[in-house]
């Protein structure tokens, strides 16, 4: 089960240009960002990280997020992620945002819980998404409904549209990878395998098993006590349902990173990164995602520009640097190989030249 596009990895590597200049300390744009276009979901998802937040339903309009799109293009940014704190198909604009992005030279994918991609979005978006991702938890519409906190008939919508998405796809030749991604709780750990089945015989290219990862703010617990030592089992049960057309990535250096020490004492991948919210507020990443204190700028008032070199981002990366314990952010974040990386590029060890 090679994890050919490094979902359980990094690509950084991949970027050379750019981290010799922050290895060099010149001061960079980001690569990536994610951005959270609508703050409102559907789902009341038990293992929700953004519960906090209140689900409040922001639109962030889309003249700004146009504007930001063509300044970040300008500056550098190689993609973007629409998901953030709510569900992004619910944003009345989503597909010409999604439009509008790659027409700017942008990567673009989706994360959604896929009840809204539908026949029309799919038909409008798919020839423009590098990647579409939905989250699918389960593998019946009693176990769906308990862990996405919905109506059981969501369940069978969604699968139809993952059909819909699939017969679009390639009947076309678009490019667009369509994924699936399970996160693996107590209460859907025995459905993994039978929705692994569904998925192959629909066509999906992929199926992610990801563990819980605690958001230090959010409300729920789901994670709490869980042992994913206690799941390996899982993974062995996948390995012959994968095949040429499609693969089962299990995280598992994701679940061992859970319980592990980290190799770093410094957050040192946020150069690489940005998090954009449905306010328009620029966060070093969604953990800050609230918290004033930690705010950028805002794209509605100023340029993207203009905050990235700005005096008020110099200051909270600062502190971030010298004050901010690693260890109050989430366990295998999003950041973690990439901080892995820097740091040993940073501390080489002896021999390096010994290739």
């Amino acid at each position: 089960m090679q994890d050919d596009k490094r979902i359980d990895s990094h690509k950084l590597i991949y970027h050379i240009s750019r981290v010799n200049d922050w290895l060099h300390g010149k001061k960079i744009f980001p690569v990536y960002a994610e951005a959270g276009v609508f703050s409102g979901c559907n789902h009341r998802c038990v293992f929700c990280a953004f519960d906090y937040a209140g689900y409040k339903p922001v639109a962030l309009d889309k003249k700004h997020i146009r504007r930001f799109i063509d300044e970040a293009a300008a500056n550098g940014l190689k993609s973007i992620l629409y998901a953030g704190e709510g569900e992004p198909m619910l944003h009345k604009d989503i597909v010409e945002i999604i439009t509008f992005t790659k027409l700017a030279g942008i990567d673009v994918a989706v994360t959604t819980n896929g009840v809204f991609f539908n026949r029309e979005a799919a038909r409008e978006t798919l020839k423009h998404l590098s990647w579409l991702r939905i989250s699918l938890d389960a593998a019946c519409r009693n176990t769906y409904s308990a862990v996405h906190g919905t109506q059981k008939e969501d369940f069978e919508k969604v699968l139809n549209n993952l059909k819909v998405a699939v017969e679009i796809r390639n009947r076309n030749r678009y490019d667009c990878t369509i994924g699936v991604q399970f996160l693996l709780i107590e209460g859907n750990c025995e459905e993994a395998a039978p929705l692994a089945g569904i998925l192959r015989e629909i066509g999906v290219d992929y199926l992610i098993i990801k563990p819980y990862s605690q958001h230090p703010l959010s409300m729920n617990r789901e994670g709490d006590g869980i042992d994913y030592r206690d799941f390996f089992h899982v993974k062995k049960e996948l390995e012959n349902l994968s095949d040429k057309k499609f693969k089962v990535i299990f995280r598992r250096r994701a679940m061992e990173k859970i319980t592990d020490e980290r190799p770093y004492s410094r957050c040192l991948g946020l150069p690489f990164f940005t998090y954009i919210s449905a306010e328009g507020d620029v966060y070093p990443c969604s953990l800050f995602l609230g918290k004033k204190e930690f705010v950028f700028g805002n794209i509605t008032k100023d340029r993207f520009k203009d905050i990235w070199l700005g005096a008020t981002r110099e200051k909270i990366m600062e502190m971030i640097r010298t004050q901010w314990d690693v260890n109050k952010c989430r366990k295998s974040c999003r950041l973690d190989e990439i901080n892995s990386y820097l740091r040993e590029l940073q501390n080489p060890g002896p021999h390096v030249n010994f290739i």
